[in-house]
């Protein structure tokens, strides 16, 4: 993703459980406010490989 996504205070991303409360769209309860995610690599094989390239720094 280019640049930040739109930040959607008070509506979580259902289904999503983020705790890196160090990103920009986390809030508190372990919710990701953003409205989108990505998470990448196309070709990840196991959970270690993964990351999410929404995320932000705080």
């Amino acid at each position: 993703m280019e640049g930040r996504v739109e930040k959607r205070d008070h509506q979580h991303l259902s289904g999503v459980k983020c705790v890196v409360n160090t990103c920009y769209y986390y809030a508190s309860g372990d919710y990701c406010n953003a409205a989108k995610i990505e998470i990448q690599p196309n070709d990840a094989s196991s959970t270690q490989e993964t990351d999410c390239a929404t995320f932000i720094r705080k």
